[in-house]
């Protein structure tokens, strides 16, 4: 689906920065600025130091000079306000209005409520696309451009403190967003161990064993069950090939103390 940030009035550089940063760390790229506070803001020192890599994202954005023109092939307009207000649309957490947004929820309830008549034969469309808007760091968004919006996102913060700068703000919508249209994978750091065959285990039971009996822990004559405990313990510890291999040496090393320690 069509994604784009929309940064409205934006007064300090390094936030155009940090949210072009943002932006790619979640796989998006389509920015557009509206009558930020300088003119050149996609070339400033400030900017391009705080996307830290993102200049792809800083070199496909646009700036344009009212919100109408940073809305072109987006639907879903979702605003974002910390204060709420009287008047205007829903205030919803992302990750709630994200869920309702793609499984179609919030057309069926408009639907319902101005057609009920026709709520069954109802099939939900995904919108064209959304647009995030952001309003300056120091006044937030204008009434009359939260108005426009189909929602008013609040990230869900500290009721005694729940300040965040845009960059912030950008990351966190970004990865709810991200997370609803379905995640990055996580990638493993090490390469997923691969366990010992069953002749591997069996051969280190052999070698344990004798290494058991030499140590006078286990007495061939009356061995009762702790040879078929052990391999019960091993399938479940589901060893690996170099697990194996200590464990042989440590078999080893006790079979040369007790032939030490013969007379």
């Amino acid at each position: 689906m069509k994604t784009r940030f929309i940064l409205i009035q934006t007064s300090h550089a390094g936030n155009v920065g940090a949210t072009a940063r943002a932006m790619k760390t979640m796989g998006f790229d389509d920015l557009v600025l509206v009558a930020p506070r300088w003119p050149n803001v996609l070339r400033r020192e400030e900017t391009i130091q705080r996307a830290s890599g993102a200049l792809d994202v800083l070199e496909n954005a646009r700036i344009v000079a009212t919100l109408d023109e940073a809305l072109d092939g987006v639907s879903h307009l979702c605003a974002t306000a910390m204060t709420p207000r009287d008047f205007g649309p829903p205030t919803r957490a992302p990750r709630q209005h994200f869920e309702m947004l793609l499984k179609g929820e919030l057309d069926a309830y408009t639907v319902q409520a101005l057609e009920p008549e026709n709520t069954q034969s109802f099939t939900a469309k995904p919108p064209v696309g959304i647009a995030f808007l952001f309003g300056s760091e120091r006044f937030g968004m204008a009434n009359e451009d939260v108005y426009r919006c189909q929602v008013a996102l609040s990230i869900p913060s500290n009721p005694a403190f729940g300040s965040l700068n845009l960059g912030a703000a950008v990351q966190l919508i970004a990865y709810e967003w991200r997370q609803a249209l379905g995640a990055f994978p996580v990638p493993s750091s090490t390469p997923e161990a691969q366990p010992a065959d069953a002749q591997q285990v069996a051969g280190m039971l052999a070698h344990w064993e004798q290494a058991l009996v030499a140590v006078g822990f286990l007495d061939p004559a009356a061995p009762k069950k702790l040879m078929p405990r052990l391999n019960q313990l091993f399938n479940r510890a589901q060893p690996t090939p170099e697990e194996i291999h200590i464990l042989r040496g440590v078999a080893k090393a006790m079979l040369q103390v007790a032939a030490q320690a013969k007379p």
